[in-house]
């Protein structure tokens, strides 16, 4: 397994630790926890938002179902048979 598997857990979340850089300010840590809270509960919210719907089972008539005819050619008689 390579590193990336690694860090995921039995649901497979990424556990990695995240990475925050305050370019402006100097915020209390009691300021940095909500934000992480919030940016946290949007992507974990988000990311399950996203997650395809299975699709519908085939039905038997669709699995029954031919593919349609080619169309005949024209121009071609059976007096030009050549066989």
């Amino acid at each position: 397994m390579s590193g990336r598997e690694d860090s995921r857990d039995e649901a497979g979340h990424d556990e990695r630790p995240l990475r925050i850089e305050v370019r402006r300010g100097d915020p209390t840590p009691e300021e940095l926890a909500a934000v992480i809270a919030v940016v946290s509960e949007s992507y974990a919210q988000e990311a399950a938002e996203a997650i395809a719907p299975e699709p519908a089972p085939e039905s038997a008539w669709r699995r029954s179902a031919r593919a349609l005819r080619t169309p005949l050619r024209r121009g071609f008689g059976w007096g030009r048979f050549t066989g």
